[in-house]
Formats: C-alpha cells, structure tokens, sequence
C-alpha cells in the first residue's frame, strides 16, 4: 500500500508542479503526519523532492526531473478503456482526440493485453447519459472554452431564467462544469465574486482582449461543490411517511422529484397480502418531496400501491383528489 501511495505522490507533483501537504493527505486519504514521512522516504530513496514556503508554495520535484513510468498495469489499462468518451468529450471537441488516442494505446499494447483490451470492450459499455437526457443549444460554447483556455474577458448578454430581459454582463471566465447534460461557466465579476452561468442562456458572446482576473486562492471544484450543497439546502422540502408496496419500490427509488430519506422495516409494516396464504411485507418509507402539490400529485401516479400515514394534509389533499376523479368518470 505505502508503495502504491509513494508513486501515486510522484505522479501528482510530475503532473501537478507542486501540491501542499493537505491537498496531498486529502486526495491519498492519509494524515498530514503521513505525507511527511512519505516525503521523507521519497527523499532516501533518492527523489529530488523538496518544500517550497510561502502561500504559493508546497512539495515540488526537482526542475528538469522526469520519472520514467515502466507502462500501464492490466488494471489500469483496462479502466482507460471501460468507457465510450463522455458527453463533455463530444461537446468540447475532443471525441475524436480520445478515439485516436485509444487506438494509439491499442497499437502499443502486447497481443495479450490487446486481447484483454478487446474482451472487455465487448462485454462492458458505460452509458454516462442517464434516461433524462436534456439536449440544450450551445452555439457559444466554443468560444466560452477558448476565453478559458486563454484567459481572455468575455462580453455577453445573459437572460437569469422565466421572463427577464437579457442584460449585458463583462465577466472574468474561471472554468466550465457540465452537471448531468447542462453547462455551466463559472465566470467572476468586476467585484471578484465567482457566479454560475447556465451556458444555454448566454447570448451574443464575444471576446475581449483584457485578461481574466482570476480571484486569489480559487478552485473549481469547490467552488461547484459549495454551489450545489447551497442549491439544495435552499430547495423546499415537503416530508412525508408511507407503507410502499415492495413491488413499487424500486419505480419509487427512481422517480423524479421525491427522494426515499429511510427505509423502515417492522413487523407493522404487513399490511394485507395478495392471497389467503402469501402474506405481503409492505415497506416502511420516510419520503422527501418539494411541495405539497408535487407530492399529490406523484402519490396518484401509484395509485393503491403506496399508503400515505402522515401529514394528514397529504391524506387528505390525495382524497379529495380522487373524489374529484371519481365524479368526473361518474357523470356527476
């Protein structure tokens, strides 16, 4: 395992330039204390690796060291290979890079690996686009990736959602993010101040020569994380409680709009059975909806199959809402 970590340290700092004793302890999963008497193995060993001060600094190698890598373990190949190129891949020019670059790395394998390469890829595809596939129009996306490869201002016009009226933004781009088939830029204003903007919404997109004014100490990656715990925690909750038929229960792990917080199980729970012998164990579940509303409204799609025990505004919203069915089929 310290072996495995010792390489997996040289490849971040050759790749990287230089990364802090956190950033290293967080990404192996090990404590601070460990890094340091890694870095002190490496150093015996004879690695040119040495701590930089200051607030730019950290572990770096040795300018000009190189560490020659022996090649790709079975495992490891056949991980790089496992997959089609993601949607992002596509969108970003780059599907056609990642299908040359494979049948490079084909070609310089041995007869056996490439067999194994090939075995694989016949027997595993990953589909990373999920049944809700939203395809949005991106005519600017292009040239959002050359102002962030490039460090360049961007001028454009940008609608915030519903019925607003565009307006004209001049932004510092930081990076790009796709969240399931949405892009997003991560742009900073003239206050320095990281915003979200959905890439489908941006209009009339042009180039500056002035360039990005990145804030100090950014990062995408967290950033984004603190943007979406933010999102949720500010998304109105709606909770509920219910006896699920297990025949239902997978269709309600998967359906839009309603999160299954805790499955309860109990003896309670055998609420009637599909014959006089075979008794049915109903589950127990703590529910998690938006609204009142989007929950009547779920609810009905399973008909008799889900029982709602609690709130009582739940029940009765969802029997007034079958009185009403029931009269309108009725004639009266």
């Amino acid at each position: 395992m310290r072996a495995d970590r010792l390489l997996q340290i040289m490849m971040l700092l050759q790749t990287r330039g230089g990364m802090t004793t956190r950033e290293l302890a967080t990404r192996l999963e090990v404590s601070e204390r460990t890094i340091h008497r890694d870095m002190e193995a490496l150093s015996t060993a004879g690695v040119p690796v040495y701590a930089e001060r200051g607030a730019a600094g950290g572990w770096r190698l040795m300018e000009g060291y190189r560490a020659d890598w022996a090649g790709l373990h079975k495992d490891e190949l056949l991980a790089l290979l496992a997959a089609e190129p993601h949607r992002h891949l596509t969108d970003l020019g780059f599907g056609d890079a990642y299908e040359a670059a494979v049948l490079k790395v084909l070609a310089s394998l041995s007869p056996s690996l490439r067999r194994d390469a090939d075995y694989m890829r016949q027997r595993v595809y990953v589909d990373a686009a999920g049944w809700h596939h939203n395809v949005e129009d991106l005519p600017w996306l292009s040239l959002l990736q050359e102002a962030v490869w490039e460090d360049r201002k961007l001028r454009f016009r940008y609608a915030s959602g519903g019925d607003s009226a565009a307006s004209e933004r001049i932004v510092s781009p930081l990076g790009l993010v796709l969240k399931g088939s949405l892009w997003y830029l991560i742009a900073a204003g003239v206050d320095q101040e990281p915003r979200t903007y959905r890439i489908s919404r941006i209009q009339d997109a042009a180039l500056l020569d002035e360039p990005t004014v990145r804030p100090d100490q950014f990062n995408l990656a967290a950033y984004w994380q603190r943007s979406v715990d933010l999102f949720r925690s500010g998304l109105p909750h709606y909770a509920a409680h219910a006896l699920v038929h297990p025949s239902v229960a997978t269709r309600l792990e998967m359906t839009r709009f309603v999160r299954v917080t805790a499955w309860l199980e109990g003896p309670e729970d055998e609420t009637s059975s599909t014959s006089a012998t075979v008794p049915v164990v109903w589950r127990k579940a703590e529910l998690e909806f938006n609204t009142l509303s989007s929950a009547c409204e779920i609810m009905l799609g399973f008909g008799t199959m889900i029982r709602v025990l609690e709130p009582l505004e739940l029940r009765e919203a969802l029997l007034e809402a079958a009185n009403n069915i029931a009269s309108m089929y009725s004639g009266k």
